[in-house]
């Protein structure tokens, strides 16, 4: 990418338990549209964003943050960035090319059981709404 976003560094919220130099690639489902499989692979530069994101994740496995860099090109990612949050706030991005795993990170906040569940409400709310669609 010739424009740099961010220089990071940059983080992935997940409930995998993944290995340092594991690549984390495209082609899953949504955590928040299960019905939609995601052309990106989506990461922050805020790695309470990323935790935020590993405690919403599908799946039973321990919320986790890793540190993450880019293989390739990213861009801002166009579900926050203007369309909830004008500019961008979150230090959102997402890519078509693999993150690679650089290490976990353990300095992260949790949320709390009630805050989790306000998530869980407002996402909801949005599934059931189109301005809750995914731009994939």
């Amino acid at each position: 990418m010739s424009d740099v976003l961010d220089e990071g560094p940059f983080f992935h919220g997940t409930k995998a338990d993944l290995e340092v130099g594991d690549l984390l690639t495209a082609g899953f489902r949504s955590n928040y549209r299960p019905e939609v499989v995601m052309n990106h692979i989506y990461f922050t530069a805020l790695p309470d964003g990323a935790g935020l994101a590993a405690e919403l994740a599908a799946g039973d496995g321990a919320p986790r943050v890793y540190a993450v860099e880019p293989t390739g090109s990213f861009e801002n990612d166009p579900n926050v960035t203007d369309r909830k949050f004008p500019g961008n706030p979150t230090r959102s991005y997402r890519s078509r090319e693999p993150l690679r795993i650089l290490g976990e990170v353990a300095d992260w906040t949790r949320q709390t059981p009630e805050a989790l569940l306000a998530w869980r409400d407002r996402l909801a709310a949005l599934r059931a709404h189109e301005r809750g669609a995914i731009i994939n």
